[in-house]
């Protein structure tokens, strides 16, 4: 075996393993597998499955996901840009299955970062509903906004706050709620070394400690009768069984849900936690044999990485004077094409206009705002099939649609307030490249088809001026053909383009674009 375990973490893993020890640490021989996840906001499986130019094999916990050989390299080919499929882990995408996200629901992924769960749970969202999608480390929620709209999402929210401090503004909210913890890492050392060189003998009790409270801030979002599912990506009893037993002893309503996988996950390790782990509180009996019914994905076991996974449900009782945050979301049917501005506050004002440190006048700011909302209804009603759904808020000159209104995020720190759709500034909206990557290609105005056996794709992914004849451009019904191009790849969006006089000037943004050899 070529990786380097620490000592420490072997003799542990020996001590809770036992006799099955020789076959966990014979599967550190084994390559890491990998997969890619069909992003079914912008394509079916069966479609996927037609147009992979890969061999694809089933992961067996989750529907959309695909096993991908080794050698294959997915992220270098123009569908992955066009944000068909998402490249994960198998064990990671587990998670998300045992939630159970419907259509319409409020969920939050409470650790997003960089965005693999999120774009799992928008998909099953099918754009109703709303997610909020929160990390605290702000280069991390970066990549998770770049996430959400490379795979077009456009009911997501992205904060980067303290679990708590989301609590105390969302109470008793969500339906669902994803706590995918940070931890040790220790399901990660065959995928990733870095992992095996940070770990110490005391990791795992620092992060049970930040899971615990972020746990608990996560019951008190979450609705009467909803579920939560805990999970991390490592072995330790401490974060993990001890975690949950500790979390059930001390929130009454909650319990355990058992995962059905036909034997794919093994159950819950509790007896090496009763002897080994210290436990600050009594655990009855019962809860231990809850936390029995809470699932690990063994490397040995499984194809995948080390997980650990706990379906957590509410009762549906509720507690005593609950305080309820009431908030009506924005539907396609009721809010379709509401236009709100966010100039209530003064930090809004600050962003709207005037200098530094000092703030505009409230009719100036009225009127910049009403200016910009004109601009962007006006191309919205030109360009676009439909009117997009929420509520319409702008910082500064960029323009957003929100499943909330913009109250509701007040005093938190919001990275993104829902689809960034462009900004409007002097009379004029200049769409945002995540508009396009959220749109079908009969939802714009102009379209123009690529291919990727051509070779066209991939200039226009690495920012190239296309020569493109006019009657290669497919617009509405009295549309002049001159103004912003859709672009499509094999039929799906991946970007705007300008076009005049045979030239589409490229409009694929510098950072997004395309570097592979």
């Amino acid at each position: 075996m070529a990786l380097q375990l620490p000592a420490a973490f072997e003799e542990r893993m020996k001590s809770l393993l036992q006799e099955h020890y020789d076959r966990f640490i014979a599967s550190y021989d084994h390559n890491p597998y990998s997969g890619i996840r069909v992003n079914t906001l912008k394509i079916s499986v069966e479609d996927m499955l037609a147009l992979s130019p890969w061999p694809l094999k089933p992961i067996p916990w989750c529907p959309t996901g695909f096993y991908t050989e080794t050698g294959e390299r997915p992220g270098r080919h123009p569908y992955y840009h066009a944000g068909l499929y998402y490249i994960q882990e198998p064990s990671a995408m587990a998670p998300v299955e045992l939630l159970d996200v419907q259509p319409g629901e409020r969920v939050l992924d409470l650790c997003a970062a960089p965005g693999g769960k999120s774009t799992q749970i928008a998909a099953k969202l099918k754009g109703q509903g709303m997610l909020i999608s929160n990390d605290l480390n702000s280069e991390r929620t970066k990549a998770l906004a770049k996430n959400l709209e490379l795979y077009g999402v456009r009911n997501g929210i992205v904060l980067q706050e303290h679990p708590d401090r989301i609590a105390g503004k969302f109470p008793s909210f969500f339906d669902k709620i994803l706590v995918d913890a940070p931890c040790s890492g220790e399901g990660m050392f065959r995928k990733d070394e870095d992992m095996v060189r940070q770990w110490t003998v005391d990791s795992p009790a620092k992060y049970a400690a930040m899971q615990r409270d972020i746990l608990k801030s996560a019951a008190a979002m979450l609705k009467p009768g909803g579920r939560m599912v805990y999970s991390t990506c490592t072995f330790s009893p401490e974060e993990n069984e001890a975690i949950i037993a500790e979390f059930l002893t001390s929130h009454e309503h909650f319990h355990v849900l058992a995962p059905t996988q036909n034997g794919l996950f093994a159950k819950g390790e509790t007896a090496w936690v009763r002897e080994n782990a210290e436990i600050d509180q009594a655990i009855p009996e019962g809860i231990w044999e809850q936390t029995e019914h809470t699932a690990r994905l063994w490397p040995h076991l499984i194809e995948g990485e080390g997980h650990y996974l706990a379906v957590l449900q509410h009762d549906g009782t509720e507690e005593n004077e609950p305080r309820v945050l009431t908030i009506t979301s924005a539907s396609r049917d009721s809010q379709e094409g509401r236009l709100r501005s966010k100039d209530n506050t003064r930090s809004e004002r600050v962003r709207s206009g005037g200098k530094k440190g000092k703030a505009p006048s409230k009719s100036s700011v009225v009127d910049q705002t009403t200016g910009q909302l004109e601009a962007y209804e006006q191309f919205i009603n030109s360009h676009l099939s439909f009117k997009p759904a929420g509520y319409t808020i702008v910082y500064g000159q960029h323009i957003y649609q929100s499943p909330l209104p913009s109250d509701a995020l007040d005093g938190l720190k919001v990275v993104r307030p829902g689809w960034y759709t462009g900004d409007a500034k002097n009379g004029r909206f200049i769409p945002g490249h995540p508009l396009a990557t959220a749109l079908n290609s009969h939802e714009f105005c102009r379209v123009l088809h690529l291919s990727t056996e051509t070779g066209e794709a991939v200039h226009y992914l690495k920012g190239e001026t296309l020569n493109v004849d006019s009657e290669r451009i497919t617009c509405f019904e009295g549309i002049n053909v001159k103004g912003y191009v859709l672009v499509c790849i094999d039929g799906y969006s991946a970007g705007f383009g300008k076009w005049q006089d045979g030239f589409l000037k490229n409009e694929y943004p510098a950072g997004w674009r395309w570097t592979s050899v």
